[in-house]
């Protein structure tokens, strides 16, 4: 059995105790009534991103499957030498960056243990995570003439044609999250000082407006009237069908049948590129770079925290060294 199946099924080796918010707490973190309680507070009161708390919640779970296929059946028995050897374990299984989420989830929800006065001490405290130094992302890219071609090819006859134009065009031009995009509102496309401006609701509850290009202002025109959208300010600005008509209705897209648009509407294209939805953010911010912006300006743009961070999507160097690769002339 794969060690994603066995940590993500804990159905047989772990008793549900307590389930609140979509958390289910292992026999070993519920040994006792307070301390269920104290495990469902971190996950429900601490942990407000349901992404953050989907992750986290499966890593305890995989901690407690290993803990009790080593015969470890108490929290006080867990020493830093276990977390240390689960660790290790994990390096053979899964990347760098998935090993150092696991270990961090353990980490705060043992230090959050300590608080409440339900361990001595932090077990995972003392534990080292594998090094992992990324100075380029991994996220697939597309050319600026894939980009293009791909925008080009959706039909517009449609309200689905002019959604999805609207929609890639959105992360392209603003480089914005597709969990932003499928959050947005009627109300969130709006007019100011002649131009149409978007708010963003990003991650960790902050608000980014940002204008809209020229072609980004041009598609939306064209879905918002193809639409009438504009008249229902609450209502959710991209959503799904209405079976097999071409009528949209009153439910908003959810992330995965964008990541499924996207990629029917990149097969249609001809676009080979094995993209995802968080390619269009990529593009957006490696071609404003390639064109003469700012770092710093993307990372505004971008609302990152950090210029690195933004640094990690300009893939500027990636033509660099296929010119250089061209000059093997066999």
């Amino acid at each position: 059995m794969k060690e994603e199946e066995k940590g993500g099924s804990m159905a047989e080796a772990l008793v549900v105790i307590g389930r609140q918010d979509g958390v289910a707490l292992p026999v070993l973190f519920a040994p006792d009534a307070k301390t269920a309680e104290r495990v469902i507070e971190f996950f429900t009161a601490q942990i407000r991103n349901p992404n953050t708390r989907k992750a986290y919640a499966t890593a305890v779970g995989r901690f407690a499957t290993w803990c009790a296929d080593q015969g470890i059946g108490e929290l006080g028995q867990i020493r830093p030498v276990h977390v240390a050897a689960y660790v290790e374990g994990l390096q053979q299984k899964i990347a760098a960056p998935s090993v150092k989420l696991q270990l961090a989830a353990l980490r705060m929800l043992f230090n959050w243990l300590v608080v409440s006065q339900v361990i001595p001490a932090n077990p995972a405290h003392a534990v080292r995570g594998p090094k992992h130094v990324v100075k380029k992302g991994k996220t697939p890219v597309l050319s600026a003439e894939e980009a293009r071609v791909l925008l080009d090819s959706i039909a517009t006859d449609s309200l689905i044609g002019l959604r999805d134009r609207a929609l890639i065009g959105l992360m392209v031009y603003t480089f914005a999250r597709v969990g932003a995009v499928i959050k947005m509102r009627g109300e969130d496309v709006y007019v100011q000082g002649r131009r149409t401006w978007v708010r963003l609701h990003e991650k960790g509850g902050k608000r980014h407006e940002m204008p809209c290009h020229h072609n980004l202002e041009h598609y939306f025109e064209a879905y918002i009237e193809g639409t009438g959208i504009s008249k229902d300010a609450k209502g959710y600005l991209f959503r799904t069908v209405r079976g097999r008509s071409n009528q949209l209705s009153d439910k908003p897209m959810h992330q995965v049948d964008v990541y499924r648009m996207v990629c029917r509407r990149a097969e249609d294209a001809g676009v080979r590129t094995q993209i995802c939805c968080h390619s269009f953010r990529a593009t957006g911010i490696t071609e404003y770079l390639r064109n003469g912006g700012k770092l710093e300006v993307a990372q505004q743009m971008a609302n990152h925290e950090s210029a690195r961070t933004t640094g990690l999507y300009d893939r500027r160097n990636d033509q660099i060294s296929l010119d250089e690769v061209e000059r093997i002339l066999i």
